[in-house]
């Protein structure tokens, strides 16, 4: 078989979600689904469920580096979705890693869960400066952004973003993408009403980034991630009282 006929390698260097929603999970789902390659560095290890998260233990920065090292010198990457970190040491493990990798990354600067519990501290939250100008693209929902010092604070740092609009109210979905010298993109659609939307920041960061490996631009990439997030929500199978997991398994597109 040729090379360009195998499915993209896509590493995830995120954090485990033991209810399947979100984190590791929801990317090596939404990587297969995309019919990508999926390998993991887990960062962290959490106990969590539709209600919120209950418990965090974060890997040492060495195993996270070992995972990393495992994947990229045997399997080899096409392209990099970064989400929660767990502490800032570790980003800064990831940041020496990926400076010296070359390869396309997707940043989800993950800090505050659906359920509202905080993921990163300020420490953190100051190593992903070095993250975000190693990213082609860096995906903050309102909160996050905000965190990261809002519109004016990235359009100093040059950062390419993507300002996920599903945590603002009404009835509208309103998605930018935002790169420096060049026109706002915006994406509107009608919101989709459910209480089971645990993950889709995870599987939009690592729906994109399967797509980038592929060899799609970044905008179609971007339109391919959104339209997967969109069906997975649709597919939701109601599990949980909360925040519930979406239906990545049952996506067709």
């Amino acid at each position: 078989m040729s090379n360009t006929a195998k499915p993209p390698r896509i590493l995830s260097i995120a954090g485990s979600d033991s209810s399947g929603g979100a984190g590791i999970q929801a990317d090596i789902k939404t990587i297969t689904m995309l019919g990508g390659f999926a390998m993991t560095a887990i960062t962290a290890i959490t106990a969590q469920n539709s209600l919120g998260v209950t418990a965090v233990q974060a890997l040492s920065p060495e195993m996270v580096a070992a995972q990393i090292d495992a994947c990229v010198s045997d399997i080899g990457v096409d392209a990099v979705k970064i989400g929660m970190l767990g502490s800032a040491a570790i980003a800064n493990v990831v940041a020496d890693w990926l400076e010296g990798l070359g390869v396309l990354v997707v940043f989800d600067p993950v800090m505050v869960a659906t359920s509202g519990a905080v993921l990163a501290d300020a420490d953190t939250v100051a190593a992903f400066e070095r993250l975000m100008k190693l990213a082609v693209l860096t995906t903050p929902n309102v909160p996050e952004l905000q965190a990261l010092g809002g519109a004016e604070a990235m359009a100093t740092r040059g950062v390419v973003y993507l300002a996920k609009g599903g945590d603002e109210p009404g009835e509208v979905v309103h998605d930018r993408l935002v790169r420096p010298g060049t026109k706002p993109l915006d994406w509107r659609a009608p919101r989709i009403e459910t209480q089971h939307s645990h993950g889709t920041g995870c599987t939009l960061s690592s729906a994109i980034a399967t797509e980038l490996g592929r060899g799609v631009a970044l905008v179609p990439a971007i339109e391919a991630g959104r339209a997967f997030v969109r069906a997975a929500l649709e597919a939701a199978p109601g599990f949980g009282t909360g925040h519930g997991p979406m239906g990545h398994q049952a996506v067709r597109l």
